[in-house]
């Protein structure tokens, strides 16, 4: 009789026959849900096509670059010759061949290049490209090459691809 005392199973009281609750172990923070590695997966893509994307549009622009600079040292000698106003132009049919080769511009002169500049930058004004254009062959020119290089910076500054 003093075993069935002692021994809680045989005991007349049946709460002390439960346990205590145990609880798991909470999990760590390694290795991650399958659902984080999703979400990292498509983290590393989207950053890759965004790296991919600001490389290609720089690449496709490094054209513009050169030809602002060679824009600035044509600038930085301006004078009111023609030879200057015909490099200028050169220049232009340059970026302008860069930037619509389907539309065969380095082949275009006089009125049609006018119409050209115009119709690919509408900010310019037409008798400043007209003047530019003519600069070109003109022994006195009608422009001042400095409003013709703010002119050719304003054409450039509009064709970004």
């Amino acid at each position: 009789m003093t075993q069935a005392t002692s021994n809680p199973m045989n005991s007349g009281d049946p709460l002390a026959q439960l346990r205590d609750i145990h609880l798991p172990e909470p999990g760590g923070f390694w290795p991650p849900a399958p659902g984080w590695w999703i979400v990292a997966a498509l983290i590393l893509v989207l950053v890759g096509a965004l790296v991919f994307w600001l490389w290609r549009r720089h690449q496709r622009n490094r054209w513009l670059r050169a030809a602002r600079a060679e824009l600035d040292q044509l600038g930085a000698r301006a004078e009111a010759s023609p030879t200057w106003f015909t490099e200028l132009n050169a220049l232009l049919k340059r970026c302008a061949r860069q930037r619509y080769p389907e539309q065969r511009p380095h082949a275009l002169s006089g009125a049609q290049w006018r119409d050209f500049l115009t119709h690919t930058q509408k900010k310019l004004d037409p008798q400043a490209v007209n003047a530019l254009v003519e600069a070109a062959w003109s022994p006195s020119p009608a422009i001042d090459p400095q409003a013709a290089h703010s002119l050719a910076a304003r054409w450039l500054g509009g064709q970004k691809c």
